[in-house]
């Protein structure tokens, strides 16, 4: 039945995420007319910045892609370039990587769940007048953000834009008491952790589901994080990263700035609820108790409850990061040769980072120069995916809200995928004038 309602929405600004993007809906006598996703942010080069830069310096220019995720922009990139030209890691690189990569979902979840998400669950417009009305909340995130952050800097050397990381090892391994210690204040953060279960239990997921492909790494004996091969939800098969071209499958339209992506659907989801999809059973027990406490059952198919997700992944991470350092601890650090011989060759890299699946692809010529770079990001993958949702979520809600309410929703909506959209763009459409 129709609702009569004729209204249009263009959020021009959305506001608490990463980059510009515009949400635009057309409604007239009760019927949607138009729904779109749009990016407006410019384009960012850095395929085009690589070539002519010699092995070890692509890594380190990648990881300028992103601040929030500049790590897995760097250990991505770097197992390319490693792929590329030949080289073997030891298991104390790949242990001290994977250190370094929960470290930055630690970061980049708190963050996400705490200071952007949040707000819209408890009427606030930022996480400011939170400060005054919750101050133990805004603290307890600020806390979280904080050890993430020094996590960070024990393994990395540096909070931002790490550089202790290199091909085929660490140019500085770590200090073992700085360890000890971090491992302690993980411990002492428990309860931290405990409290964000219990906040995250207190929102009011909107009751919204859409079935559709979820895609992720996936490892046989981990929680896929670091590596594995790319595995999809609709058929349960893995295919090796080197051919990331045949899953992302990139295309463009006239309303946004960064490519698209599809599989075998018109579109998937990538990001932490679908690595919880995917790899539920390879969390750590602590990890799948907060599941259950916060209402999370695989398969789930609310896009909502990746910020759901999240917050499991960071249990995930803190426990699973105590592990690794108690090998850390146990082993001792041994400083190794990380001089290599060159060879040219093309290599792919994959990990996840906090928003999804990266594919990183290098290809360096007989002069040891790059001669050819493509970076597929996360959120440029669910661009498709966001519109998609909010096409079948618009005329379902439109005889129950008003503008005011859809508005909401539609940007809830987008912050639940915490797009990084400034990394995502790729795509330049340039008109010539005669």
């Amino acid at each position: 039945m129709s609702t009569g309602k004729s209204f249009s929405i263009d959020v021009k600004h959305v506001t608490r995420v990463e980059g510009h993007g515009r949400i635009r809906v057309n409604t007239k006598d009760g019927v949607v007319e138009d729904v779109k996703m749009c990016i407006t942010e410019a384009n960012r080069f850095f395929e085009n910045f690589v070539k002519g830069m010699k092995p070890h310096e692509v890594p380190w220019i990648v990881s300028r892609i992103c601040g929030i995720c500049c790590v897995g922009h760097q250990l991505a990139a770097t197992m390319a370039v490693e792929n590329a030209i030949g080289i073997q890691v030891s298991e104390q690189t790949k242990l001290l990587r994977k250190l370094l990569t929960e470290s930055q979902f630690l970061q980049s979840h708190t963050l996400h769940v705490y200071f952007l998400a949040v707000p819209d669950y408890v009427g606030a417009p930022s996480v400011l007048p939170l400060a005054k009305t919750h101050p133990d909340v805004v603290k307890r995130a600020l806390r979280l953000k904080k050890l993430a952050n020094d996590y960070t800097t024990v393994f990395g050397g540096r909070t931002l834009h790490p550089m202790a990381n290199t091909l085929k090892g660490w140019r500085q391994l770590p200090k073992l008491e700085k360890v000890e210690e971090l491992k302690n204040r993980i411990l002492a953060a428990v309860p931290d952790l405990e409290e964000t279960i219990k906040i995250v239990q207190t929102l009011n997921v909107p009751d919204y589901e859409r079935e559709t492909e979820y895609v992720s790494l996936k490892h046989p004996d981990e929680y896929a994080l670091y590596e594995g091969d790319v595995v999809s939800s609709d058929t349960g098969e893995t295919v090796p990263i080197d051919d990331y071209l045949n899953v992302t499958n990139e295309f463009t339209v006239p309303h946004s700035t960064t490519k698209w992506s599809r599989w075998h659907r018109e579109s998937y989801f990538a990001g932490a609820l679908a690595r919880v999809n995917n790899n539920f059973d390879q969390l750590r027990p602590e990890a799948k108790e907060a599941a259950e406490r916060l209402g999370l059952k695989v398969p789930c198919y609310n896009p909502y409850m990746n910020n759901v997700a999240q917050v499991v992944e960071i249990v995930h991470c803190a426990y699973n990061s105590l592990a690794m350092i108690d090998r850390v601890l146990e082993g001792g650090l041994e400083k190794e040769d990380i001089s290599y011989e060159f060879k040219p060759g093309r290599g792919v890299g994959s990990c996840e980072v906090p928003r999804g699946i990266l594919f990183h692809d290098y290809t360096f010529g007989e002069d040891g120069r790059c001669e050819r770079g493509n970076a597929v990001i996360p959120t440029s993958q669910n661009i498709n995916n966001i519109e998609q949702d909010m096409k079948a979520f618009v005329p379902l809600m439109l005889p129950k809200m008003d503008k005011k309410e859809l508005t909401l929703h539609m940007e809830m909506l987008l912050r639940a995928y915490d797009p990084c959209i400034s990394c995502s763009v790729h795509m330049m459409d340039v008109e010539y004038v005669n």
